[in-house]
């Protein structure tokens, strides 16, 4: 069997029930044309999370300030450390979000022993409204190199 005919006979989901007309059509085109990426695809070992944490307003600055200081420690410092890149919300800067990825497991518990993580820990937890840590699979790991290498692509 050719690799044509292998594609051809896999089972795509049925996203016309719920994506009506041209677009619901032009969407599974595309997913047959591209090949459909499913959350196996993620390498077993990732981990991906989002964390969502809402911050007392009168210490929004400084923990801003805290973050920003860890957050590159952690990349700079630390091989397992993919990203972990924070963010706010523009209409509520109080809410903010960090997409963190991780090589491994391992290499997140290995990055909460961390001297910087612990100095983050301990100087913004009173700083902290709520937190709430949402593990995610990734879609399409394949393009994930793509995107952090456009980065730096753009910079020369």
């Amino acid at each position: 069997m050719t690799l044509t005919q292998m594609q051809m006979n896999r089972t795509y989901p049925d996203f016309s029930a719920k994506i009506p007309g041209a677009f619901g059509a032009l969407l599974c085109l595309m997913l047959l044309v591209t090949g459909y990426h499913t959350a196996s695809a993620q390498q077993p070992a990732m981990m991906v999370r989002i964390a969502e944490i809402d911050i007392i307003p009168t210490q929004l600055e400084a923990y801003k300030a805290i973050l920003q200081e860890e957050s590159a420690a952690s990349v700079k410092l630390e091989p397992g450390v993919i990203s972990i890149f924070p963010m706010y919300e523009k209409e509520n800067p109080t809410r903010l979000r960090l997409l963190e990825i991780y090589a491994s497991k391992a290499a997140y518990e290995h990055h909460l022993k961390t001297p910087h993580f612990q100095k983050y820990k301990t100087t913004t937890l009173s700083m902290v409204k709520s937190l709430k840590l949402v593990d995610m699979e990734a879609l399409d790991v394949a393009t994930m190199p793509l995107l952090f290498r456009k980065l730096t692509d753009d910079k020369r």
